[in-house]
This record gives C-alpha cells, sequence and structure tokens, in this order.
C-alpha cells in the first residue's frame, strides 16, 4: 500500500521509533528522496539504514521545500530544543504528526501558531517489529486528507486506533503504552513462580517466555475475545480452574491490581502532560 504523501516528509529524530517508523514508510514505497531525516546522532543501525537507502541526513531547514509532514519523533524532554530548529517550516502548513509521550496538542500549537495541524500519537514499543498499536488524537486543523496520511503513516509500524477527545490519550498511554511493560512484567513473574516450583532457571524462563508470546499470537490470529481463549483452555475443576481462583479474586486478585496500574499509569500520564 502507497502512503498518500503528496510533498515531503520531515523525520524529526531517527532513534528507535522513528528508525521503526522510515523502515516501515520505505518498505511501502516512500521514495528515500522524499525524506529528510534530522537527528545530530542516530543509532548505528539507523545510520546505516539510512546510508543503505539513500534517505537524506541533517539537511538545513532553511533548504527545505515542499514540506507536506513533520513526523516529530525525538524524546519528550528535548522536543521543544528540537522544534526550535524546524519552526520555520510553519509558513509550509505541513502536518505535525508527533509520537512523543506527554506533549500535549496545545504545545505544538504554541510553536506552530495556533492554525498548526497536529496530530497527537502514543504508539507502543512493539512498534519496533511493525506489531505495536497506536492511538492517535488530530485537532480541529487537521484536514481529511491529512488525516488520512497521518493513519497511513502510523500504520506502517502497526494497528492504530482513532480518539475524539485528546484527554482519553492518557488512558491509551496508561494501557497500550505502557502495557508492553506489564507483560514483560508477567512474564517474569511466571518464571519466578515456576523456580518456586523447582523448575530449573532456564526452562522456568523458557515456559514463561513462550507461553506468552504464544497465547499473545493466538488471540492475534484466531482473533476470538480473550473471555473465549480463557474459558476454552479452562477445564472444570481443573489445573487452569485452580489457578485463576487465585488470579480472578475480586479483592486480590489480577483485576483489581491491573485497574490499579492503569489508573496511576494515566494520572502519570496527566501530571507529564501538565
Amino acid at each position: 500500500m502507497s502512503l498518500p504523501l503528496d510533498g515531503r516528509l520531515v523525520l524529526l529524530g531517527a532513534g528507535k521509533m522513528g528508525g521503526a517508523m522510515l523502515a516501515g514508510w520505505l518498505d511501502r514505497g516512500l521514495p528515500p528522496d522524499r525524506v529528510v531525516a534530522l537527528d545530530p546522532a542516530p543509532p548505528p543501525e539507523v545510520a546505516a539504514m539510512l546510508r543503505e537507502r539513500g534517505v537524506p541526513l541533517n539537511i538545513a531547514a532553511s533548504d527545505l521545500k515542499d514540506v507536506a509532514v513533520i513526523v516529530a519523533a525525538v524524546k519528550p524532554q528535548i522536543m521543544d530544543e528540537a522544534l526550535a530548529g524546524v519552526v520555520s517550516l510553519a509558513g509550509q502548513k505541513p502536518l505535525i504528526l508527533s509520537v512523543a509521550a506527554g506533549k500535549t496538542i496545545a504545545s505544538f500549537e504554541r510553536h506552530f501558531g495556533p492554525g498548526a495541524a497536529v496530530i497527537r500519537s502514543i504508539p507502543n514499543t512493539p512498534a519496533a517489529i511493525g506489531r505495536g498499536i497506536t492511538a492517535m488524537v488530530a485537532n480541529a486543523n487537521v484536514t481529511a486528507p491529512q488525516r488520512a496520511l497521518g493513519q497511513a503513516l502510523l500504520e506502517a509500524i502497526g494497528e492504530v486506533v482513532t480518539l475524539d477527545d485528546e484527554a482519553l490519550i492518557d488512558a491509551a498511554t496508561a494501557v497500550s503504552g505502557s502495557g508492553p511493560a506489564y507483560v514483560f512484567w508477567l512474564t517474569e513473574c511466571l518464571a519466578a513462580a515456576a523456580r518456586v516450583q523447582g523448575l530449573p532457571d532456564d526452562v522456568a524462563v523458557k515456559l514463561a517466555r513462550a507461553t506468552v508470546a504464544g497465547a499473545g499470537e493466538l488471540m492475534r490470529q484466531s482473533g476470538l475475545p480473550a473471555e473465549t481463549l480463557r474459558v476454552n483452555v479452562t477445564s472444570p475443576k481443573g489445573t487452569t480452574h485452580a489457578a485463576l481462583q487465585v488470579l480472578m479474586d475480586p479483592q486480590t486478585g489480577l483485576g483489581p491490581l491491573l485497574t490499579a496500574a492503569v489508573d496511576a499509569a494515566a494520572r502519570r500520564s496527566r501530571e507529564l502532560a501538565g
């Protein structure tokens, strides 16, 4: 699928996320000379890709013409400094597509003006292998073609969901943005529990990793609800049923813990954005 890009794309930040997105765009047929990467020190693997694919690096903003979109993929703590280097492009009225956590639409409007077209999004780390999911929300200045372009660019790293209210980005951050860490911790805990049962460390880790990865892939490929898959694997009065009595306890089980964890992450997301 080709990208609906009429103009040039400026990638501000060619780190792991920016590099993953760039690889996806190029694989979808985006001509390398339509992209400009701006990053003083891209990781070695991204720098190598830029050289091999012929993507221009660090062209002066004053030399950039016909810019249709600026993808802001630098770390939030250096975003303001990085944007200062491209704010001169505001007159070309590009779409501003942010993939940085904690940076509100208003923060980009302060740089590019109240009429700037801005999409705020929050991808997650599986984007690095093209299996991420991203929540996106646009301000009122984003046109229908720009929205389609923003979504297509984000789909290069996985699935995309759209939100109508920017306030919901904090909830999405808490669920999908931070969510991979919850799954990794679940895997660690499962391996630790296996060791308590006497399994050797290497076996415990292998069983835990393969179980979590396999269950996720089964859910993805089958398309069945998680509840259906859980019921299918749970025999009445069997081993899984015994474990789920602990995990599904309404006071002390996994449900209340995850609810509290997601709430804590959402509150922190709101604090960082403030």
